[in-house]
């Protein structure tokens, strides 16, 4: 699988479903980004088909330590700070001048939190059912550890307590 590859984008609904099996993940406020790998090879890239690796310096060798040699993963980078995400952190690494963002990527660095796995090896995931990918994408990252964290998920749709219990575990916070 080669980029540039659109992302599945989130539709918004006015309640939760009553019906169905289902699975509740938060919703991150950072840039959503899929991670390509191929051998020694990383891109990142954005919701619309631009290139973040030279935004985000710092994640490059965790992603290439930490994932299969040739996967495609979804998720979103985010800056956590004490009080939670920081989005306008986040922004601010949109940069022209590089030695801003190798500062900014050393003073506020960056996490990327997966929520699906697209392909590995040479398997296509994207027409198999989420609870497959959601199982492949806790194998590849299990051991992974931060900046590379996997998203929180419930079965319970009245569990929002958990999922903010495991967020804090998630950054240590």
């Amino acid at each position: 699988m080669n980029p540039p590859l659109l992302p599945m984008l989130a539709k918004r609904v006015g309640e939760l479903p009553a019906d169905g099996d289902w699975i509740f993940e938060p919703k991150w406020d950072g840039f959503r980004a899929l991670v390509f790998r191929d051998g020694d090879e990383i891109l990142i890239q954005s919701r619309d088909e631009k290139p973040l690796n030279r935004y985000f310096p710092e994640l490059l060798e965790p992603l290439r330590s930490a994932l299969p040699t040739r996967c495609v993963l979804d998720g979103e980078i985010v800056i956590v700070k004490d009080d939670g995400l920081d989005f306008d952190a986040l922004q601010l690494r949109l940069h022209p001048a590089a030695s801003r963002v190798k500062l900014l990527s050393q003073q506020t660095p960056s996490s990327v939190v997966f929520f699906d796995l697209l392909c590995r090896e040479d398997r296509d995931f994207r027409g198999e059912p989420f609870e497959i990918r959601r199982r492949e994408l806790e194998s590849v990252i299990a051991s992974a550890p931060p900046p590379i964290h996997l998203t929180p998920a419930t079965t319970q749709s009245q569990s929002r307590s958990c999922l903010t219990l495991s967020i804090r575990r998630l950054f240590g916070s």
